[in-house]
C-alpha cells in the first residue's frame, strides 16, 4: 500500500470527517436533480389556436365563439386547428359570413389561455413547427453533460478536486439564475448546456473525492447515498412545480439551492491523494491532520514524515482495450450496456407527460421509486453476483418498455404502473454497471474502460430526447426502440464473466478472459497476500469492491 494509503488507513475509512464530505453533497445532488428534469414542468401542453385579432376591424362586436368560428378551420374531429387558420381578406363582415374564408396558411402567433402562468411553451411559442425545440433543447443540455465531462475531469487532475468542484458551482449559479432571465430560447438553450457541463463537474468531482477521502469498503455506501439525495430531489421537484407554476420564478427557486453550499469555500477539503501526486506533501500533511483530528485519530510522526511524490503508474489507452479479444468484447458490452442503461433511464425519465396521468405525482413517483431500487441494489449485487443482476434488470426495462405499447391509451394508470417498474429497473441496472465495469476492466485501463462507458451513456442521454421527435407519426416507436435495446442490452450481459467474490485484476492478462485472470489470482492469494509495487499488501487496488 503507498503512504498516503496507510495514512488514510489511520484517519478511518468512513468517520466523521468522511460523513461530513458525503453530507456537504447534498444541496449539490438536490440542485442537479432540479435541473436534469425542470424543463419538463415547463413546456407541458395547453390548449392554443392562431391569433386572428385581424377581423376585429371588421367585427369589433363579434363574440369569441363566433370569431373563431369564422377564422379557423377544423380538424377530422371537429376541434379548432390549432397551427392554422384562414388567410386574412378585405372583405366586410357581411361578405366574410355569407361567403366563408377558404384559404389557409400557418400560424404567426398563438392565443393561449389567460388564466395561464407565464410557462417556457407560452412564452416562446415552442408549439407546432417550433415543438421540436423542446426535445432539442433538452438534448443541448445533454450535450453539456458531455462536454463538462470532457473538460472538467482533466482539469480536476489539473488544478485540483476542490477548485474544479467550487467553479462548477458557481457556473451552476450563475447560469441557473441567468436562465430565468433570458430573453430568447436560443440564449436559453446556450445556458442550459453550460449547466449540464457544471452537472458533470459537480458529479465527477465529488466521485473523486469520495474515492480518495473514503475506504473501499465504505464507498458505496457514499455513492448510495448521493444518488438516494438525487431521488429526493426528484421528488421535490414535483413539488417545486407544482407550487410555482411561473417558469421563471420555479427556475429562480430550483437555482438558488446551490447558493445553500456558500459555505464549502470555507470547508470542503482538497483530496489528499492528489496533493501528494503533484509534491504538495505540506498541505497534504496538513488537511490529513484535520481529517484525524475531526475522526479523533492520531496520525505517527513518522508515518507523516513517509508522504513522498511517487512514481505513477502509466495507464493504458483506449487501443489497449482493443487490442486483447476478451478485452474488446467487456468494452463493447459494457459501452453497449451503459447506452441502453441511459437511454431507458432518460427515454421514461423525460417522458413523464406522456403517460396519461398527472406529471406532478408520476414524477414524485419515479423518484420515490428511485431510493429501493439503489438501496436493493445493494444486497442484488451480494446474493446473486454481478452478472446475472445486470442482465435480468435490463431485460426487465425493456420488457416493461415493450408492454407499455400494447396498453390502451384509455388505461393511464396500468401505462404509468409499468413506466415506474421499467425506472426501478433501469436505476438498480444504472448502480450494478458503476460497480461491475470497475471491476470488469484491468487497473491499469481501468479509468480508460469506465470513461469510455460513461461516454457512452451521455451519448445516450443526447440521443434519448431526439427519439422521443419519432412518437410524433408513431407514438409506439420511442418505446419501441426503449424496450428493444435494453433487451439486446441485457442478452449480451450474459457473455460476460462474472466478478463477485474474485479479485481485481492489475493488468490486461497476457490474452486470459478476465474470469480466468482472476481465478488464478485467487488461487496464488491463498498461498499469501498479493503484493503490491512497495511490497506492501495492496487492498485499496485488488479487492472486489464489497458492501
Amino acid at each position: 500500500m503507498s503512504a498516503v494509503g496507510e495514512v488514510l488507513k489511520v484517519v478511518g475509512d468512513f468517520g466523521p470527517f468522511q460523513r461530513c464530505l458525503v453530507l456537504l453533497t447534498v444541496f449539490p445532488c438536490l440542485s442537479v436533480a432540479f435541473h436534469q428534469f425542470c424543463q419538463l414542468f415547463m413546456v407541458a401542453e395547453v390548449p392554443h389556436h392562431c391569433d386572428t385579432g385581424w377581423i376585429r376591424a371588421v367585427g369589433p362586436n363579434l363574440t369569441e365563439e363566433e370569431r373563431l368560428n369564422l377564422t379557423l378551420p377544423r380538424d377530422a374531429d371537429g376541434a379548432y386547428e390549432q397551427c392554422s387558420m384562414y388567410s386574412p381578406v378585405d372583405w366586410d363582415l357581411e361578405s366574410i359570413q355569407a361567403h366563408g374564408l377558404n384559404a389557409t396558411e400557418k400560424c404567426h402567433s398563438w392565443v393561449y389561455p389567460s388564466a395561464q402562468p407565464p410557462s417556457l411553451l407560452t412564452e416562446f411559442d415552442l408549439v407546432c413547427d417550433r415543438k421540436n425545440l423542446k426535445d432539442i433543447s433538452q438534448s443541448l443540455y445533454m450535450a453539456g453533460l458531455l462536454l463538462g465531462s470532457m473538460i472538467f475531469g482533466p482539469l480536476s487532475d489539473r488544478i485540483g478536486r476542490r477548485p474544479v468542484f467550487l467553479i462548477s458551482i458557481f457556473l451552476q449559479g450563475l447560469f441557473g439564475l441567468g436562465t430565468a432571465f433570458v430573453p430568447h430560447f436560443y440564449v436559453y438553450m446556450a445556458f442550459r448546456c453550460v449547466v449540464g457541463a457544471s452537472v458533470s463537474g459537480i458529479t465527477m468531482t465529488f466521485l473523486a473525492l469520495a474515492t480518495e477521502w473514503i475506504g473501499v469498503s465504505s464507498r458505496p455506501k457514499a455513492v448510495m447515498t448521493s444518488h438516494c439525495c438525487f431521488a429526493v430531489g426528484e421528488m421535490l421537484l414535483a413539488g417545486l412545480s407544482y407550487g410555482i407554476r411561473n417558469w421563471r420564478l420555479l427556475q429562480v427557486a430550483g437555482s438558488a439551492l446551490i447558493f445553500a453550499v456558500v459555505f464549502q469555500i470555507w470547508v470542503l477539503p482538497e483530496s489528499a491523494r492528489w496533493l501528494v501526486t503533484k509534491g504538495r506533501t505540506e498541505a497534504a500533511k496538513k488537511v490529513l491532520q484535520k481529517a484525524a483530528s475531526i475522526n479523533k485519530r492520531t496520525i505517527p510522526p513518522g508515518l507523516l514524515e513517509q508522504l513522498k511524490v511517487e512514481q505513477q503508474t502509466k495507464s493504458g489507452s483506449v487501443l489497449d482495450l482493443m487490442r486483447k479479444k476478451h478485452l474488446r468484447k467487456v468494452t463493447l458490452i459494457m459501452a453497449c450496456t451503459w447506452f441502453v442503461n441511459s437511454l431507458v433511464y432518460y427515454g421514461l425519465s423525460l417522458n413523464v407527460t406522456s403517460f396519461g396521468l398527472d406529471i406532478y405525482l408520476t414524477q414524485l413517483a419515479f423518484g420515490a421509486v428511485e431510493i429501493p431500487a439503489r438501496v436493493g441494489c445493494i444486497f442484488l449485487l451480494q446474493w446473486f453476483g454481478r452478472k446475472k443482476p445486470q442482465a435480468v434488470l435490463l431485460l426487465l426495462s425493456g420488457l416493461a418498455c415493450l408492454i407499455t405499447i400494447g396498453i390502451p391509451e384509455d388505461q393511464p394508470v396500468v401505462t404509468t404502473v409499468l413506466a415506474i417498474v421499467g425506472k426501478f429497473t433501469a436505476s438498480a441496472s444504472f448502480s450494478t454497471s458503476y460497480v461491475y465495469s470497475a471491476e470488469l476492466f484491468p487497473t491499469v485501463v481501468r479509468q480508460t474502460g469506465v470513461g469510455l462507458c460513461s461516454m457512452s451513456a451521455r451519448v445516450a442521454g443526447i440521443i434519448a430526447p431526439l427519439i422521443r421527435l419519432l412518437g410524433q407519426d408513431y407514438q409506439a416507436i420511442p418505446m419501441g426502440i426503449y424496450g428493444s435495446t435494453s433487451v439486446v442490452g441485457g442478452l449480451l450481459c450474459f457473455l460476460l464473466p462474472e466478478t463477485s467474490g474474485t479479485d481485481l485484476v492489475d493488468d490486461t492478462g497476457g490474452g486470459q478472459p478476465p474470469a480466468k485472470v482472476c481465478e488464478n489470482t485467487s488461487s496464488s492469494s491463498e498461498n499469501g497476500p498479493v503484493k503490491g509495487k512497495d511490497g506492501g499488501q495492496d487492498d485499496e487496488y485488488t479487492k472486489t469492491t464489497h458492501f
